[in-house]
């Protein structure tokens, strides 16, 4: 036990003293899965609301596959994203490969599916009178959008928040396609596995302690934003 306590003492003193090293990962991890987070609502709340809302051929199949991906391990996504960025890949004269912007994509992968999925399922959840009210109102395809979207709101933030907790915590894709750079693509949880692989364990409880307050915070604004909607 004596050494988890001097880790941890040591953890607060590097988070304290304004480590470098320790908040290069922690500015990394922040970039990284803000531009994820803002993709994947981007691409996914449209895209649930299509696969919940509408009925169009094929469209079992589409859930089904949106439901599997679900479950799809971050190395498998991590070694798709890096053979398509890679030199060889299709992708590879963009140059995205070990940089922000290139994790950035893979997390988005990573996300998307959830949001999805958890978008659908609220949509298919609402009162069916509410497309009726909508369509009788005269609203367009946008507005009927824009309203369901807006009845699922609290779903949404709800899948907002499962997506940012898996994004925030993988490691695969971090360590495959942005490549562990130092001061460069090192996020927590790839500078948490080194540090402690090297038996650094102040570093690794630092970095720990910071990614616990990013998931509290973004919990917290979470229901601060759920009140305040509800008024």
């Amino acid at each position: 036990m004596d050494y988890l306590l001097e880790g941890l003492w040591q953890a607060f003193a590097l988070l304290f003293h304004g480590d470098p090293e320790t908040y290069s990962a922690v500015w990394v991890t922040v970039v990284v899965s803000s531009l994820s987070m803002a993709c994947t609502l981007a691409i996914g709340a449209p895209l649930g609301f299509i696969l919940g809302y509408c009925r169009f051929p094929g469209r079992k199949a589409a859930r089904l596959g949106v439901d599997t991906l679900l479950s799809l391990p971050t190395v498998v996504i991590g070694l798709m994203v890096y053979a398509f960025l890679s030199r060889r890949g299709p992708l590879g004269e963009m140059g995205l490969l070990f940089t922000i912007p290139g994790m950035a994509v893979g997390q988005t992968l990573l996300g998307l599916p959830i949001v999805m999925a958890m978008t659908a399922t609220a949509v298919e959840n609402l009162d069916a009178r509410l497309k009726n009210t909508l369509l009788t109102l005269g609203a367009g395809p946008m507005q009927i959008a824009a309203t369901t979207l807006w009845e699922a709101r609290f779903h949404l933030m709800l899948s907002a928040m499962a997506a940012y907790g898996r994004i925030v915590s993988e490691v695969g894709i971090s360590m495959m396609v942005g490549g562990n750079i130092k001061w460069h693509t090192r996020t927590i949880t790839t500078a948490i596995a080194l540090e402690t692989g090297k038996g650094e364990f102040a570093m690794g409880i630092a970095l720990g302690l910071v990614l616990m307050i990013i998931a509290l915070g973004v919990n917290f604004a979470a229901a601060l934003l759920k009140r305040v909607t509800q008024r």
